[in-house]
């Protein structure tokens, strides 16, 4: 893994934030402490406006850095949207099972400061950009039930709800829902 590789998907691939010229925000790849940061921004989102605790903040590190461990410039793709030199949104496609299950979009979080100003919508469409180029058949994400400016997001971008059920693989019980995009 090379995740500064300036041949692949994590890369720079926007210098500036169009929507706020006086606070550009930068979409890059991997930068340092992405991992540590990305995990803060979900377990203080999720922590906040869900009651999620410590086991999800440790799964999402956990499985973050298991990720990176093992990326693939070839099927993987890790983007960053950075304002100030911090670390302030996320999206990674993770294709280790792309042959047999699909892509998974995992990890697509943007903090409150750069809500409506387009930096998610713009990392969606990265990421499904990358996932075409690629000739995966499908991407798939889980979420569940109340997350709907993400649900909005993902519906604009192709993705169908496929499969609901009762679960708690974040360690709360949710109504978690998959989604599919066929490409």
């Amino acid at each position: 893994m090379n995740p500064k590789n300036t041949t692949n998907s994590i890369n720079p691939t926007n210098p500036t934030n169009p929507t706020n010229p006086t606070n550009p925000t930068n979409i890059e790849g991997y930068v340092p402490g992405a991992i540590g940061r990305i995990a803060e921004m979900h377990a203080r989102y999720y922590s906040d406006h869900w009651r999620f605790g410590k086991y999800f903040e440790a799964k999402v590190a956990t499985e973050l850095s298991e990720f990176i461990g093992r990326f693939d410039d070839q099927k993987d793709g890790f983007w960053t949207a950075c304002s100030d030199n911090r670390v302030q949104g996320s999206i990674i496609i993770d294709g280790i099972k792309a042959d047999s299950e699909g892509a998974h979009l995992r990890w697509y979080i943007v903090s409150d400061t750069l809500h409506g100003q387009g930096i998610g919508r713009q990392l969606i469409s990265i990421a499904m950009d990358f996932c075409r180029k690629r000739q995966y058949k499908q991407v798939f994400l889980w979420t569940f039930a109340g997350l709907d400016a993400a649900r909005h997001l993902y519906e604009k971008s192709g993705f169908k709800l496929v499969h609901e059920q009762k679960g708690s693989q974040w360690g709360t019980t949710v109504n978690e829902q998959k989604y599919i995009c066929e490409l």
